[in-house]
């Protein structure tokens, strides 16, 4: 599957800024199901590469003098090879325990607690060796999207997994955070995912979060990607751009500025599809 993706990001400020810096994750990885056949980023001002501390390729955007607006465009076409099952071939560069730290955002509350061991651990069935069985945890996806609704412009974020599950109210970003604390409430290594999201096989907007668990079972140890705002495992629909351990670690992008007065955002996000060359 070829996805043919176009993501705007436009700040526009009510008086002019005089300094800007923003931290970019707009880059697809590198992975093995996923080749990056072409990929651009224009913006103004200055933008320097970097690979960030979970391997997600970065930059660093500075931009100086009176502007009233900073845009952002990244484009190009990324060749995503169908996944088993969610699946995820990649050796990775560090331990799995490293995704198994609470942030902020998935700190595991005694609410989240009692969620998860509902959920998650309602029984010892699903327990192979000492992993649990993957479908269990589209059985949690599917439990996160019972409790919270998702709803745009409810949470915002800096929104916590305790927050959301309490509004029952939300959207991506807040059914992965949900599920991470789950995760880390029962010691499972699970990580945030940021990307897009084929447009024809979701309701929602194609600039996209979901997760990644890690599973040892008999016929397969390493990652398994989930989008639990679907209760379902990742495909060749979903493009990665960055992983971390909340949103914080891989939003797409983030910064700070000097000046502007009143910020208003702007995001258009198209993603197209067409079947690879045989």
């Amino acid at each position: 599957m070829l996805l043919t993706i176009r993501h705007e990001t436009i700040y526009h400020y009510t008086a002019p800024l005089t300094y800007t810096i923003q931290q970019l994750r707009l880059s697809p990885r590198a992975e093995p199901h996923q080749h990056v056949r072409q990929w651009h980023i224009r913006s103004s001002g200055v933008r320097n590469p970097f690979v960030d501390a979970y391997d997600n390729v970065s930059h660093m955007l500075t931009i100086t003098g009176l502007h009233n607006e900073v845009k952002i465009i990244a484009e190009g076409v990324v060749e995503i090879t169908p996944l088993f099952l969610g699946r995820l071939t990649e050796p990775g560069s560090f331990s799995p325990l490293v995704f198994t730290v609470p942030t902020r955002l998935t700190q595991p509350t005694p609410t989240i607690v009692a969620f998860a061991h509902q959920h998650l651990l309602p029984d010892q069935n699903h327990i192979v060796g000492n992993s649990i069985d993957s479908n269990q945890f589209i059985k949690l996806a599917e439990a996160i999207c019972a409790a919270v609704a998702y709803e745009g412009g409810v949470t915002i974020v800096t929104t916590s997994a305790d927050a959301a599950l309490a509004l029952g109210r939300g959207v991506c970003q807040d059914h992965a955070h949900i599920f991470l604390a789950c995760c880390h409430a029962v010691g499972i290594p699970a990580r945030y995912v940021s990307g897009y999201i084929d447009a024809g096989s979701s309701d929602h907007a194609e600039s996209h979060a979901w997760v990644d668990v890690w599973v040892q079972q008999s016929d397969f140890t390493g990652w398994v990607s989930i989008d639990v705002t679907h209760a379902l495992f990742a495909s060749q629909a979903y493009c990665r751009l960055a992983i971390g351990r909340d949103y914080d670690s891989a939003a797409p992008v983030r910064g700070v500025r000097q000046g502007g007065g009143d910020e208003s955002l702007s995001v258009r996000v198209s993603v197209l599809t067409q079947m690879g060359e045989q």
